[in-house]
């Protein structure tokens, strides 16, 4: 997920270049005293052209003196190396362990002569989040082995933020690398409580009370670094990581932190006039987090990461690109050009290449068997069933298990939320009611079931048998991945049928279809196309297709 700062047409064409997609992935943050419940919510979506959505686990282990850990590059799978494993690593469920300590990641690129130039480094960004989760008991101690890693081992990968939360409190750290030297320099900050926060491929933290030692952290040359390469010469007061190591410029402002705004104002009325930053009109930037005017819920959480742009200058139905169906999605390229000038597409934060995307759910008021969840969804944010697994979870449900963005399975819950979400994409405004029945059915029911299933898993615990509560957590978690798989599978056969030929077939209250009194099909309607879509036939083509 990298990010080069010259335009969005160069940011995001990068992503034929590796597996995971350039400037596609977004973080939303929101702290405990922000939320309904207490929970410090975090969410990540992972996007690219040619990732396949699974779910990944590392079981805790006990590791000999001298055993090494390989180290391999999250982009590429390439073999970076080998550090020596800890007595002890801890069990990891997707991005969240057991401590309930959950990461994301957003790259941002920046200056690319900070990339390393020795081949010596072999600590990339994924592996930085693998093995913090592997290693780390809170959201601190999290940073401090990254950290430490990258000075040991060297940063192998350009500029990232990353989102790091645990049960009481969360974090956003940027790091960059060093270019010839070992290392990186890098910052984090601490979300406060009551707030908000989010990346999305672009750096965030400027300006920061470096004397906060409780809520601020820092590498001890991340300014005396910009000062010898010539990123910063101002007061240190006045030193923003942000411009220091990266740019922005029209196409990332609007393209990444347009993302982070559109979450800002769903719940904060002041916060449109940070559009003027996003739509390249003011200088003035978006603060890195924000109070919002009201507590969040975990329905807000998913709501948000279905984010289009609706009712925003932005939104991407109101304009011809949206068609006649109203499809809030654009293909790549992002720019184009027309008479010698360049536009651009927008990038919502829901949008079609997500492999795989999740909600993490930490709480400090339960144990942390049952704590932490991870709300876990494939293919687009928009689309998906967020299914819930808990960080006590030991086995992989097999419609989560690793596949083949080449090999189409009925099995899989990846290929069948995509199969749900291409047939939309053609005919949106008419599928998306059928969609979010299916959809909003199972997560009400997730959602619902939750406080009486806690209640019978901490029960388990309250008597001693964490065995039977890793048992259950597995066989739940087994029920809801094959139940929310299999309804898809259901609900793409359904739509095919439904609007097979261009047509849509006549169906009751129920969504059953409709059969006349000798049992047979119904004759089907014909939706056609909306008035802009006629009216645009007739400026293009004049008096062709007049009717004489």
């Amino acid at each position: 997920m990298t990010r080069t700062s010259l335009s969005l047409a160069i940011l995001l064409s990068a992503a034929a270049l590796q597996a995971p997609d350039a400037a596609a992935c977004t973080n939303l943050i929101a702290g405990p005293k922000a939320t309904t419940d207490g929970s410090v919510f975090m969410t990540y979506s992972a996007d690219s052209h040619n990732l396949y959505g699974m779910l990944n686990h590392t079981p805790a282990a006990k590791h000999a003196p001298g055993a090494m850990r390989k180290v391999v590059e999250w982009d590429t799978s390439k073999p970076l190396g080998e550090i020596p494993q800890p007595a002890e690593t801890y069990n990891v469920v997707g991005n969240i362990n057991e401590f309930q300590v959950a990461i994301g990641e957003s790259t941002w690129g920046g200056h690319e002569e900070l990339v390393d130039t020795t081949g010596n480094s072999i600590i990339d960004y994924g592996s930085l989040i693998q093995i913090a989760l592997e290693r780390s008991k809170t959201a601190r101690e999290a940073i401090k082995v990254m950290t430490d890693l990258v000075d040991k081992y060297g940063y192998a990968s350009s500029g990232e933020s990353f989102s790091i939360a645990d049960k009481n409190e969360v974090w956003v750290m940027e790091m960059i690398g060093k270019g010839a030297e070992k290392g990186a320099v890098w910052i984090a900050v601490r979300i406060p409580d009551n707030a908000i926060s989010g990346h999305a491929n672009e750096p965030r933290i400027r300006k920061v009370d470096f004397k906060d030692k409780e809520n601020v952290m820092h590498s001890k040359d991340v300014i005396s670094f910009a000062r010898r390469r010539g990123y910063f010469n101002g007061k240190d007061a006045d030193f923003s990581f942000a411009d220091a190591y990266s740019t922005h410029d029209s196409g990332t402002r609007r393209g990444c932190d347009g993302r982070v705004w559109s979450y800002f104002r769903r719940f904060n009325k002041d916060a449109d006039k940070y559009f003027a930053w996003c739509n390249y009109d003011s200088n003035e930037p978006m603060p890195l987090y924000i109070i919002p005017d009201r507590k969040l819920s975990l329905e807000d959480m998913q709501a948000s990461m279905r984010d289009q742009f609706q009712g925003t200058p932005f939104d991407m139905t109101k304009d011809v690109g949206s068609g006649p169906n109203h499809v809030p999605y654009r293909w790549r390229p992002m720019e184009y050009e027309v008479d010698g000038k360049t536009y651009c597409m927008e990038r919502a934060i829901a949008t079609q290449q997500t492999g795989w995307s999740f909600i993490s759910q930490t709480r400090a008021d339960m144990p942390d068997e049952i704590g932490g969840v991870i709300w876990f969804g494939t293919d687009d944010t928009n689309s998906t069933v967020y299914m819930p697994f808990y960080c006590s979870m030991t086995e992989v449900p097999a419609e989560l298990a690793p596949g083949d963005i080449n090999t189409f399975s009925f099995d899989s819950n990846f290929w069948m939320t995509n199969w749900v979400a291409n047939q939309a994409y053609n005919r949106y405004d008419l599928m998306i009611p059928d969609i979010r029945k299916v959809q909003g059915g199972l997560e009400k029911k997730y959602i619902s079931s939750r406080a009486s299933r806690e209640k019978e898993l901490k029960s388990m615990l309250d008597r001693g048998d964490k065995a039977a509560l890793v048992a259950s957590v597995n066989s739940e978690g087994k029920a809801i991945a094959k139940e929310a798989t299999d309804a898809y599978r259901d609900l793409g056969q359904y739509l095919f049928v439904k609007f097979m030929d261009g047509n849509m077939k006549k169906t009751d209250e129920n969504g059953n279809f409709i059969k006349s009194e000798y049992g047979l099909p119904v004759y089907p309607t014909f939706p056609g196309y909306d008035k802009k879509y006629y009216e645009n036939i007739v400026k293009e083509s004049g008096d062709h297709f007049l009717v004489k």
